[in-house]
């Protein structure tokens, strides 16, 4: 499974620089276009190679994040033509990273004619609750028309959605409306923009990059209520350092900014930290390759990752740790020492596992 995520944030953001610092310093250019920026990212997984430096295979594959960046919104923006258009492309996703301007400078002005990171996000908080708004209203006058001919679960539908429109009404988000699980189909047809997990970044200056600023701080008080993920990142220093095409010169730089690696890697935790996704590997000479799945993912579930034949016709999976293989340094040394076990339909894959499916169809 691919994570997709989709960034907002307003106009001046530092947002579009934050996506090419993601996207290894390629320069983003369709906002011009109409459409949105995309770009896909490979999660850097040091377990991955280090799996791939004693099996030597003939590619490695490594999972993927996609990145949508829909260009910035000001206020009252959610609602003008056009913009509509930008937010369903970000329906789909996954999460959403909501970027905050944490940065004075004097040649970007701020469109709002000061830096003020909490203002920003309420204005963008209050865009996205409006467009839900909107979709909400719209699905209220269709089940009214079904509860007014007698519909009794239309009538207990309608009931649902007019606490949620109060909800909003009120500039709460749909993630935090209270509502009974067997309430919840209720809301599944609307891809709600408020309902998904937010990770907030923080786009501060250069020499805040290590330990934050004022404005960054004044961010980190409001996210805790929230019990959100809040990154601290410097975008355009960042994407500078994505531009090098040296190893080292890129670590060097990371270590002048007193930073130990990329922003790219802190935004790829908290996201599967923030979704509870979790890798395991398969390996063999062909190919080693790390998947994405949920956590509490079972077995079966887990092998139709790889391809649906697998979780037709699971019958068991042979399961070692990448760190027992990795130090006793074969498959032969790990079967020795008990390394490896076996395990039915009911084993819960956990992060880590090297996983060997035997199946039949």
């Amino acid at each position: 499974m691919a994570l997709n995520c989709g960034m907002v944030g307003m106009t001046g953001s530092g947002k579009t620089t934050l996506f090419n610092s993601l996207s290894k310093g390629r320069e983003a250019d369709t906002h011009a276009a109409g459409k949105p920026n995309l770009g896909q990212i490979e999660v850097p997984d040091p377990r991955l190679d280090a799996i791939a430096a004693i099996v030597k295979p003939a590619k490695v594959v490594r999972t993927t994040v996609e990145i949508i960046d829909i260009p910035g919104l000001t206020k009252g923006g959610a609602t003008q033509k056009g913009a509509g258009q930008f937010l369903a492309e970000i329906r789909q996703t996954d999460t959403i990273i909501h970027v905050l301007r944490c940065f004075d400078d004097e040649h970007v002005p701020h469109v709002e004619g000061s830096v003020n990171p909490l203002r920003d996000k309420e204005t963008i908080d209050l865009e996205l609750i409006s467009k839900d708004l909107e979709t909400l209203e719209k699905k209220i006058q269709r089940v009214d028309k079904l509860a007014r001919i007698g519909d009794k679960d239309a009538k207990k539908a309608l009931d649902v959605l007019k606490n949620l429109q109060e909800h909003f009404e009120n500039g709460e988000p749909a993630r935090s409306f209270p509502i009974e699980e067997n309430d919840k189909v209720y809301l599944d047809d609307c891809f709600f923009l408020t309902i998904k997990p937010v990770i907030y970044v923080c786009n501060v200056d250069e020499g805040s990059a290590a330990n934050g600023n004022k404005y960054s701080g004044m961010v980190k008080t409001v996210i805790e209520k929230e019990g959100a993920e809040m990154l601290i990142i410097a975008a355009k220093a960042e994407a500078e350092i994505a531009q090098l095409d040296s190893e080292e010169d890129r670590l060097a730089f990371l270590e002048d900014l007193g930073l130990t690696e990329p922003g790219v890697n802190k935004l790829i935790r908290a996201a599967y930290h923030t979704l509870k996704l979790q890798t395991f590997f398969t390996e063999g000479p062909k190919e080693v390759r790390a998947w994405t799945i949920r956590e509490g993912t079972p077995a079966p579930k887990a092998a139709g990752v790889i391809h649906s034949d697998l979780e037709r016709g699971f019958i068991r999976a042979d399961v070692k740790r990448w760190e027992d293989f990795v130090e006793l340094g074969s498959e032969h040394a790990c079967k020795q020492a008990g390394k490896i076990h076996i395990e039915g339909k009911t084993y819960i894959v956990k992060d880590g596992d090297i996983f060997h499916v035997r199946f039949n169809v």
